[in-house]
């Protein structure tokens, strides 16, 4: 027999916090009543960029519009997503749904870049043919102004309840949307600087734009990739100095974990001496799954005992 038992165990203190499934559905209906509302804005936004760049013929303004477009459809993603990811554990998913909203934000990712392409290639192709430079009047620049504004103030929300709900969907479109900050202001000074009379800022601003967006998408993509992958969610020799503390434990081995921030799962083989009673060496196994997962902020660890002597 290659060792006594395993068993799992979700450690959370008594009356620290309410039963997860019920703090999940909570948080994944505040996550989505956040996402509905931000889709309408950024609805309202592509409409009015849209206008403005139709109407003086800016290449810019118009990528701009595309980028928020993106923004609104990430949305849709992200609702989608979270849809899916509010789901209990079950039979097929034992532990749990949660990767499909890290996968809607890898997706968010895929559209960001998208978008870049799409914005590179225009500006190029204007910048080696020529075309006539956009006409931006005041009131125009003004209003660009105004959705800036908006953006910000959107940016801030989402990434202040991403952290406040541990959501990488919110904390991933928030980085999209303070992206979407960038890209108008660049677009702004771009159009400064066609008023005073360089006709190709616009395209060249536009090309800047790209780099914002592409920069966006990779630090998405930085945050979504070593979840979906399983990469390790703590360090492994960490798992193994805070179980080794515990008394009656001989060595740690085979420390694995995988998972999101603050919901990840972790396993490890303890050794204990042969003599330990099945009853002593169940407290310790219990005491190594308390101690992991309250120091590393774990949502579940599993740990399997077995005497020293086997190996």
């Amino acid at each position: 027999m290659s060792g006594w038992w395993r068993k799992s165990a979700a450690v959370r203190p008594p009356g620290t916090r309410r039963p997860r499934e019920w703090d999940d559905l909570e948080r994944q209906r505040r996550v989505r009543r956040i996402l509905f509302w931000i889709l309408w804005a950024n609805l309202a936004l592509v409409a009015v960029k849209v206008a403005v760049g139709w109407v003086i013929g800016s290449l810019s303004v118009l990528g701009d519009a595309a980028h928020s477009g993106t923004d609104a459809l990430n949305n849709v993603i992200a609702l989608t997503a979270i849809y899916f990811a509010a789901a209990p554990p079950d039979d097929q998913h034992p532990y749990g749904h949660g990767k499909f909203e890290t996968l809607g934000a890898f997706v968010i990712a895929g559209f960001l870049s998208i978008t870049c392409f799409e914005l590179l290639r225009s500006a190029v192709l204007r910048l080696i043919h020529g075309a006539p430079p956009p006409d931006p009047g005041v009131t125009a620049m003004i209003i660009l102004a105004g959705t800036m504004l908006v953006n910000v103030a959107i940016a801030y929300y989402e990434r202040r309840r991403g952290k406040e709900y541990r959501s990488e969907l919110l904390i991933a479109d928030a980085r999209h949307t303070q992206a979407d900050v960038w890209v108008t202001l660049a677009v702004l000074a771009g159009l400064g600087l066609v008023r005073l009379g360089w006709g190709q800022a616009d395209a060249v601003l536009a090309v800047l734009v790209a780099v914002v967006v592409a920069h966006s998408g990779y630090q998405i993509l930085r945050r979504t990739v070593p979840v979906l992958v399983d990469q390790a969610a703590v360090d492994a020799s960490r798992v193994s100095e805070v179980a080794s503390a515990v008394e009656g434990v001989e060595s740690v081995w085979g420390v694995r974990s995988r998972g999101r921030p603050g919901e990840g799962f972790a396993e490890l083989t303890v050794r204990v001496h042969p003599a330990t009673h099945v009853r002593q060496a169940h407290a310790i196994a219990d005491e190594v799954e308390r101690r992991v997962a309250a120091e590393l902020n774990l949502e579940d660890v599993v740990v399997h005992v077995e005497p020293s002597e086997l190996h």
